[in-house]
């Protein structure tokens, strides 16, 4: 945790109060946002983002498996974060796994949709081969380098940096003559099939600082907090996910007005990362 005295907490909630944080931003201004694609080459896709002094990467890793008898036309995807202890003194240890899985969970609940996939920011059909019997798996491994807070938010728009990084191999199969024995499969290594990002939404957190909220809180602001509620909106203005954290119960109105906020902000969120992620394409490709 921050260790803060009374004056900088005062400040700080005072600050907020007034709509003015301590770095300047007002409350529903993000710190500046950089991008790096193709960051890990051994990955099918990959990316870091820079939050301010958060700093994250992502990598997508696809293998054909085999779908589950529950969801025969879909592929999976799995999201696993890992936090390095050179990122905070509080990762080293029991501290970092524990939140590591609370980030998993928090990433999997806001980009997977329910159990069902329905609502799903990944449109997990697009990975299907052939229905029932082969579709892709993606891998989705990030890593948190450096943290000073809004790490899901960070997380998501790396994760949303690295599917758009993402090339998965093109599949010619051969069916056997009675089409009941596994297919033939051929994996090229020169035909590649883009991974399409538009469904997929950016994470906007607000945390609840007094009786504001604010969005890219900073470490200090987050330990002043009474509670945070992470949704996802893609870029139709759908919620594909909620997850909330921190002790202070919240009233419906007030979730419903989050909402509305979230959408509102989600849009220049996600505005600003496509033109950072063109960018860093463009650059990889003259690179």
């Amino acid at each position: 945790m921050v260790g803060l005295s009374i004056g900088e907490k005062h400040f700080i909630q005072g600050g907020i109060a007034q709509d003015i944080r301590t770095d300047g931003r007002k409350r529903l201004t993000y710190r500046p946002i950089s991008v790096e694609t193709g960051v890990i080459p051994q990955a099918n896709g990959s990316a870091r983002v820079r939050m301010g002094a958060t700093d994250v990467i992502a990598s997508v890793k696809a293998e054909l498996g085999k779908p589950t008898p529950l969801q025969p036309d879909k592929g999976k995807v799995a999201i696993y974060v890992d936090c390095s202890p050179v990122a905070a003194p509080m990762f080293e240890r029991r501290g970092g796994e524990e939140l590591a899985t609370e980030l998993s969970v928090a990433l999997q609940k806001c980009l997977l949709g329910g159990k069902s996939g329905a609502g799903a920011g990944i449109d997990l059909s697009s990975l299907m081969v052939i229905e029932g019997k082969i579709c892709w798996d993606l891998y989705i491994d990030c890593l948190v380098i450096s943290s000073d807070g809004n790490l899901l938010d960070t997380l998501g728009a790396a994760i949303k940096a690295a599917l758009s990084n993402t090339g998965v191999p093109k599949v010619h199969v051969a069916m056997g003559p009675s089409g009941d024995e596994q297919p033939e499969v051929d994996i090229s290594d020169e035909e590649f099939l883009q991974f399409d990002t538009t469904g997929v939404p950016v994470i906007v957190t607000l945390t609840k600082i007094g009786r504001h909220y604010i969005v890219d809180a900073t470490s200090e602001e987050e330990s002043q907090m009474s509670s945070a509620v992470s949704i996802s909106v893609n870029r139709h203005g759908h919620i594909c996910g909620l997850t909330k954290r921190g002790g202070s119960g919240l009233d419906p109105s007030v979730i419903l007005d989050m909402v509305s906020v979230a959408k509102h902000v989600s849009e220049q969120l996600i505005n600003k990362l496509d033109s950072e992620i063109a960018a860093a394409e463009a650059y990889e490709v003259e690179s």
